[in-house]
């Protein structure tokens, strides 16, 4: 968490910062900034128009008149518009805002804000990112890019569908509800699925996005509940697996996910 649902959450929040202009930056940690210091960053923007928002996978940026200001919000990092958070609570972080952690201030010249508060400061911000690091966004893949990204690959699928490189916006929640509304057992090496078991993924990856980003999150898939120890599928009621996959914690179901 965050993953690409609460980065577009983010975006959409933040439309009240466009047209704005901004004042100051405020940067208190420089770990936070990446390829830039933090003074020279306050310099670019003192004074630059926010254009417009974006974001690919969970890159969220701001298109300003000084250049692309790049947000990594990291495991816990959440945003704040004008004193108003975006989303209320982050699942596995403090429900507090904390003004300690606020990683990374632009203030506004109308005297409004929007705030990076990150508690474990595993985000950052950098002057023009580069795209070319992300694969395509998760939510808007071609007719069959989802087959050429696997394709490519002899890690495990869930491995797979974690690399940001290869596919951009999936964390470890939703790559976990995928496989399992997919009936695929995430430790199947990539490019070892058929064309009938790559179809399946693409077809319900959007939906499942689109769903769950009206529930209100990653956290709330259908399998979420089950993810513990004794926990049992929601679909078949057989005993949930655990393992480590691509360094993250997976569970499937013993039974219908092969």
């Amino acid at each position: 968490m965050p993953e690409i649902l609460e980065i577009e959450m983010y975006r959409r929040g933040a439309a009240p910062v466009v047209g704005r202009t901004i004042e100051s930056i405020e940067a208190p940690d420089d770990w936070y900034v990446k390829g830039i210091d933090g003074p020279s960053l306050a310099r670019v923007l003192a004074g630059a128009r926010i254009e417009q928002t974006g974001r690919r996978g969970k890159l969220m940026w701001l298109e300003t008149s000084a250049g692309n200001l790049g947000l990594r919000f990291g495991m816990t990092g959440r945003l704040v518009v004008d004193d108003v958070a975006i989303i209320d609570a982050l699942e596995y972080s403090s429900k507090r805002l904390d003004p300690e952690w606020n990683r990374f201030v632009i203030h506004l010249a109308d005297g409004g804000s929007l705030v990076m508060n990150d508690p474990r400061r595993l985000g950052g911000v950098t002057l023009e990112p580069n795209l070319d690091d992300l694969g395509p966004d998760a939510w808007d893949l071609a007719e069959g890019q989802l087959a050429q990204i696997l394709g490519r690959t002899r890690v495990a699928l869930k491995a797979a569908l974690l690399n940001q490189k290869r596919l951009a916006g999936l964390g470890n929640l939703l790559a976990d509800e995928l496989c399992w509304r997919s009936d695929l057992d995430p430790r199947r090496i990539a490019n070892d699925l058929d064309a009938d078991e790559v179809r399946r993924l693409n077809d319900e990856l959007v939906p499942m996005l689109d769903e769950l980003y009206t529930r209100g999150g990653s956290h709330l898939g259908d399998h979420v509940e089950a993810r513990a120890v004794e926990g049992r599928c929601p679909a078949d009621g057989a005993a949930m697996m655990h393992d480590t996959i691509g360094g993250r914690s997976t569970w499937w179901c013993s039974t219908h996910q092969r």
